[in-house]
């Protein structure tokens, strides 16, 4: 039998790592900073704002905002695939699974060929406008799922899982025409948003991110008990008092909500909900108690690493962080598989 790490100093250690985490990538890029000048750039930044030095220029508007977006983001996606496990009781579920990723594509791709058909619209309003589209579209394929597995007698969560899959065969179609109309230029914007990355990393962009970390933050430690019941089967859960149907309803909006703005403002970034709970639940237990802030830390933590890995690995260019964490992602996926597989 699996030996599991206590709770406690398991998510201290977490707990520690991240601002460790955040400080390396605050110093890792094309342009490297030692701590000292990060220190001087800092204080020599405060002394007089109005002429701030080069290191603090690359320190105060590029890189605090893309590692706050990372964290923020790395954040969210390992919550609610956290929380998505616990509701499908299926450790290989992932916030794509409801289809709120597919729909986002969808939305972020045909705002990228329709404002690029438009005589130039994107360029003059930014991405701003791709990240709507991708949000819309998030929102507007969570809601098609969420009624298709809702009937008279409640939410049918394989039904769902089902209703996911089909939607995100749709979106995949869609995508495939709108890139069979698309451009050059439309073509590798649409690539690279697919792909997922922060270079595109803004203060506006990290603070609308952070904003749903901490409601996760806030909000999710409360469900819980909700969850750890649901593990049990949706009967047992009702005896001890929960309401299975409000709970599914609150997951599935929160799910969406997270999802959709993360996937909005990074773009489509593969496997942190899945391999961060998983990992998360073989270390510390199933109860959700520790799960769900031990993926809130480990997933924030994955992501600042894996983007502060991104900016040197092909340095001076970058790899978009998806990629990074695709190939962390996969093989886990892999070996998942072949784990359960022996254990049947």
């Amino acid at each position: 039998m699996q030996r599991l790490l206590p709770r406690a100093p398991f998510l201290a250690l977490l707990l520690v790592a991240l601002p460790v985490a955040v400080v390396a990538a605050l110093m890792t890029g094309p342009v490297s900073i030692s701590p000292g000048a990060m220190a001087h750039a800092i204080t020599g930044f405060l002394d007089s704002p109005r002429a701030p030095s080069r290191d603090a220029l690359i320190l105060l508007d590029i890189r605090a905002p893309r590692v706050l977006l990372g964290a923020s983001v790395g954040l969210v996606l390992a919550s609610c695939g956290a929380m998505l496990q616990g509701l499908f009781r299926n450790p290989l579920a992932d916030p794509s699974l409801i289809g709120v990723s597919s729909g986002a594509s969808v939305g972020a791709s045909l705002v990228i060929v329709c404002a690029g058909s438009w005589g130039g619209l994107l360029d003059a309003t930014g991405l701003g406008l791709v990240a709507f589209g991708a949000f819309l579209g998030g929102a507007l394929a969570t809601v098609l799922v969420y009624r298709l597995a809702t009937s008279a007698f409640g939410t049918s969560v394989n039904t769902m899982l089902l209703a996911g899959i089909a939607v995100s065969a749709i979106a995949g179609a869609v995508n495939g025409l709108l890139g069979y109309m698309a451009d050059n230029d439309m073509l590798r914007q649409m690539s690279l948003w697919q792909m997922g990355a922060l270079g595109t990393a803004n203060w506006p962009r990290a603070l609308i991110a952070t904003g749903v970390a901490v409601l996760m933050c806030i909000w999710l430690p409360r469900e819980a008990r909700a969850l750890d019941a649901l593990l049990l089967g949706e009967s047992e859960a009702r005896h001890l008092g929960i309401d299975v149907q409000r709970v599914k309803r609150r997951l599935i909006l929160l799910t969406a909500l997270g999802v959709g703005t993360c996937t909005a403002m990074a773009g489509a970034i593969a496997f942190v909900g899945l391999i961060v709970p998983h990992l998360v639940r073989l270390a510390i237990g199933p109860n959700h108690q520790g799960v769900i802030p031990g993926s809130a830390l480990g997933g924030a933590l994955l992501l600042v690493l894996a983007d502060a890995a991104a900016r040197v690995v092909i340095a001076p260019a970058e790899l978009p962080t998806g990629i990074i964490t695709a190939l962390l992602g996969a093989p886990f996926f892999v070996a998942l598989l072949l784990r359960q597989r022996r254990s049947l």
